[in-house]
């Protein structure tokens, strides 16, 4: 699927107004929706129980905690990117602080077209993270199988007397001449011998 056809939903969290208007008006809702703020840590978290984000943007100093807890808080869900804006003279300070949770940085003020780059990245990042779910997805399912399979062979070799490499042979066998997964004749199996 092109990068064009991804929606990606984003919190931007600021205390001021200016900063959460000036980042909205470069997300544009046929890529970003839905776009919502939060002006605190707290609002933020309330937000996070409602919702997972694809995209957070954070522009520290908060109200009520600067805001790192936050950011590497948001990274560690797996699926949100974090962009965390920082004033310039406490940028690299921070910077070491969240870099190692893989929050994105940013230097305080920024021009909208760095934003623009910076959320290109941003958008990079996520599509990388989805694909790295839909794998992990597809390797559990496959360990799944696999332990669903060798409790068949199991079934088979109690139940039938057969050996480990006998039970194998006739999972596959039955899965080729059926036309149909390994995985669905261990469920069969497994059932009738219950």
């Amino acid at each position: 699927m092109p990068l064009t056809e991804h929606i990606y939903s984003v919190l931007v969290v600021s205390a001021t107004e200016k900063f959460a208007e000036g980042v909205w008006s470069l997300l544009p809702e046929s890529t970003y929706s839905p776009v919502h703020r939060a002006a605190s840590v707290n609002e933020a978290q309330r937000k996070f129980l409602e919702r997972s984000y694809d995209i957070v943007i954070i522009n520290t100093p908060l109200p009520d905690d600067f805001g790192v807890r936050l950011a590497i808080g948001a990274s560690s869900a797996k699926t949100s990117v974090v962009l965390l804006f920082i004033r310039n003279e406490i940028y690299q300070n921070v910077y070491e602080k969240v870099c190692d949770y893989g929050v994105f940085t940013m230097r305080k003020p920024a021009s909208p077209q760095t934003i623009s780059l910076a959320l290109d990245w941003l958008k990079t990042t996520n599509e990388r993270l989805r694909r790295m779910e839909r794998k992990s997805m597809t390797l559990q399912e496959k360990m799944e199988e696999i332990k669903l399979v060798n409790r068949a062979k199991w079934t088979l070799i109690n139940s039938c007397n057969m050996t480990e490499t006998e039970a194998h042979r006739y999972i596959e066998k039955q899965a080729m001449d059926k036309c149909v997964t390994k995985r669905e004749i261990a469920e069969n199996i497994i059932n009738r011998y219950k």
